[in-house]
């Protein structure tokens, strides 16, 4: 048994509550203001996760310091709430705390991964990144589900592994920290496109297939760029999640590109899903990133035009089938003038 925290009481930071309290651990719960907790029957369950029993045993609380002398740290905060929370938790946490990281993204304006992020301010915790095709709800329920743990700290990966695994959660281990978490970011932007693709064509199976193929190849290219590697988006952080994100309701991400398709504003689109969309802001990032390191990613770009700069979707299409002809194996990654 160990002492597990776990920093946000969203819906998946409460479906790796249940799955840690299930393993057999003390758990406890911090958010910045009070869970989102109700009855349900005899019992209480999360407000996104209905009907889904949580134990009393998991404890829920507005303390930061809960999060004192746990083993195991995860954070499972929104993208732009990490370096922030983890200047807060500096003097709570002990040295030998492993950090975990749930959050998909990139930070706005550094472009950095988190466990980057993570290892800058609290350098002297092992830090591992969770990613993979995980949806909070079947977790939650006990539904078998595979993930990957990223480390520079094969060790942490380690027991990061020992901690969460068991016969409904199984986990491997990676040290390509860049691929694994670039993987698990930018296929939002994909799922936002999906969306958005099923709701301008229903049934259109073909278009989906080739969006989500070129979607991860677009992917692979700025994570090699960047010095993942390109196995790692055959694996569960590229190919798994993306699959995942772009062929169910119950991504956010898709949802929201499937809003945008009705034709409702970007903000109205957001303000409907009630919770946040990282899709819509690892697009911004990964365009300007792209764009600095002059790696072309088409599909980003035209999701890029659509959320930002108000482009029509289907004129966006349009425009994808519409570039010049290419050879599918490229070996140049970088554009052409």
């Amino acid at each position: 048994m160990a002492n597990i925290a776990i920093m946000g009481s969203g819906a998946f930071g409460t479906a790796l509550a249940i799955l840690c309290q299930r393993c057999g651990h003390q758990v406890s719960v911090w958010s910045r203001s009070p869970a989102e907790l109700q009855k349900s029957g005899d019992f209480l369950c999360h407000k996104k996760l209905p009907n889904i029993e949580i134990s009393e045993e998991i404890k829920f609380s507005t303390d930061l310091s809960c999060v004192a002398d746990s083993e195991l740290l995860i954070l499972a905060l929104p993208s732009f709430a990490i370096r922030e929370n983890c200047r807060k938790i500096r003097e709570l946490i002990s040295p030998e705390t492993i950090l975990l990281c749930a959050a998909k993204g990139l930070e706005k304006g550094t472009f950095k991964d988190f466990v980057t992020v993570i290892e800058e301010e609290l350098p002297n915790n092992p830090c591992v990144a969770l990613s993979g095709p995980s949806f909070a709800a079947e977790i939650a329920k006990g539904i078998p589900t595979t993930v990957v743990a990223a480390s520079r700290n094969r060790e942490a990966a380690d027991r990061v592994q020992d901690l969460l695994m068991d016969k409904t959660l199984r986990i491997y281990v990676s040290d390509d920290v860049i691929g694994v978490e670039l993987g698990g970011a930018l296929k939002n932007s994909i799922a936002v496109c999906s969306g958005i693709c099923d709701g301008l064509l229903a049934n259109a199976a073909n278009t989906k297939a080739a969006l989500m193929t070129r979607g991860i190849t677009e992917i692979a290219r700025l994570g090699v760029a960047l010095g993942g590697r390109q196995e790692t988006f055959a694996g569960l952080s590229g190919i798994g999640d993306l699959m995942l994100t772009c062929s169910s309701n119950q991504s956010r991400n898709y949802r929201f590109g499937q809003l945008l398709s009705q034709g409702l504003q970007v903000q109205e689109a957001m303000d409907s899903i009630g919770m946040v969309v990282e899709g819509y802001y690892v697009t911004g990032t990964a365009y300007e990133l792209a764009q600095s390191m002059n790696v072309d990613m088409p599909i980003v770009t035209q999701a890029y035009e659509v959320l930002y700069r108000g482009k029509d979707p289907k004129q966006a299409l349009q425009d994808l089938m519409g570039r010049p002809k290419r050879h599918e194996s490229e070996e140049i990654w970088l554009k052409t003038k």
